[in-house]
């Protein structure tokens, strides 16, 4: 099972890229997202990868990220999502905006991705609204992210917003963590959805 490849960029086409690795050339299909965050070819390029197995293909999937693998694994347990539709929600949305719209469940969001109706789009933000906390990236202290800390950011606003994101299943030090963060960048007065937004972005860097 291949998990990570790193070698020289070969080629890049409309949906896949061939990483040469010692002269072995590995097809990998990716999200467009990621292609188009590709350095120039013949550059070196690392992808985590998620291999696709079955009796007559083995099939690479290629991401810039762990995180986004994990959000690509994620959707495809949600009935009637498969790796194409997965590849394309990842290719419309990032990590942080996959994050807001499980949190404000906007099925809308996510149905902006090619081939994404609205039933699809309404069962990917209700099942994996709970499994929000797994896909975020490990926090921990002085290790880079947010930093846990103490007190609780002031106003009802921040308050409303730490309270949205533990009932989404985030410890409480990490909640507050990154609504201080929040409201940092957008000032006190900001809305409680606005440092929902703002915090899950923290949460999921």
């Amino acid at each position: 099972m291949i998990g990570k490849l790193t070698g020289r960029l070969d080629e890049v086409g409309p949906s896949t890229l061939i990483v040469d690795v010692n002269g072995v050339g590995y097809e990998v299909t990716c999200a467009a997202r990621t292609l188009a965050s590709l350095p120039a070819v013949g550059e070196i390029v690392t992808l985590a990868i998620d291999t696709h197995m079955r009796e007559d293909s083995i099939r690479l999937y290629g991401f810039a990220s762990d995180h986004e693998r994990a959000w690509f694994r994620a959707l495809q347990t949600v009935q009637g999502v498969g790796a194409k539709v997965a590849l394309a929600v990842l290719g419309t949305l990032d990590a942080g905006d996959l994050a807001n719209a499980m949190a404000l469940q906007d099925k809308n969001m996510v149905a902006r991705a090619p081939g994404v109706g609205p039933k699809v789009a309404a069962r990917i933000v209700a099942e994996l609204r709970d499994k929000m906390p797994a896909l975020a990236p490990a926090i921990r202290p002085g290790g880079g992210g947010v930093t846990p800390v103490a007190m609780l950011p002031e106003g009802g606003s921040a308050r409303d917003a730490v309270s949205a994101l533990t009932n989404l299943g985030y410890g409480h030090a990490q909640a507050a963590a990154a609504v201080s963060l929040a409201v940092g960048k957008a000032g006190r007065e900001a809305r409680t959805e606005e440092l929902i937004r703002l915090g899950l972005r923290e949460l999921a860097q």
